[in-house]
């Protein structure tokens, strides 16, 4: 499956779905990594793995909606037939999600629909929270706040920090969102309103 993954920061999740597509373990191809942000690891990483690159920076466009409007152009021409959210800071506009002729997935640091928006984590340790993780979710025109595909639980640990929680959560991200992506990619994932139902599971529990 043509993929197209966008990120802002140093692509963390990107590369654990780069290597799961080098093992076999993930059935897609990425066609390209674009970011709203110049310069980010997200980028090197990408071309790396000799994966084609654009940067979208919003400043260089007169407002938002002209930005996501030739992100849709790229998309067109790159023939995308699944958008996946790696770290990308900025929320896709309603108008995006219902020209999106693809779905898009992104992964989350909490179980939502605990801890939207940013800063989860610390949302996470400030509300006093025993239990945190991530959740793979279908992307809706809301905040967070699409179909739930996937989620794990981490436990919060009593010396926790925010920084020491996020590590935590994210050695869980690069395992989930891969498994989450490739269940995409197979046709084992059916959403049907808010639920999703996943087809023959294969062990995962």
């Amino acid at each position: 499956m043509r993929t197209a993954i966008l990120a802002s920061g140093r692509g963390s999740n990107l590369q654990a779905l780069i290597e799961a597509c080098k093992t076999g373990n993930l059935p897609i191809t990425i066609v390209g990594v674009g970011s709203d942000q110049l310069g980010v690891e997200a980028l090197k990483r990408a071309e790396e793995a000799g994966i084609p690159t654009r940067v979208f920076q919003v400043g260089d466009y007169p407002h938002r909606q002209a930005q996501e409007d030739d992100l849709l152009i790229w998309m067109r021409e790159n023939k995308v037939e699944l958008l996946l959210l790696a770290g990308y800071m900025r929320v896709l506009g309603s108008q995006f999600i219902r020209q999106a002729n693809f779905p898009v997935m992104n992964i989350h640091p909490s179980l939502l629909p605990a801890f939207p928006g940013l800063h989860a984590q610390r949302q996470a340790l400030d509300y006093g929270v025993k239990v945190s993780g991530c959740t793979v979710h279908i992307v809706d025109e809301g905040l967070d706040s699409g179909p739930i595909v996937l989620q794990e639980a981490v436990p919060v640990l009593s010396g926790d920090t925010e920084e020491s929680l996020a590590q935590r959560i994210l050695e869980v991200e690069h395992r989930l969102y891969p498994e989450a992506v490739r269940l995409m990619v197979l046709g084992k994932v059916k959403p049907t309103g808010r639920r999703v139902q996943i087809l023959q599971q294969e062990g995962l529990g």
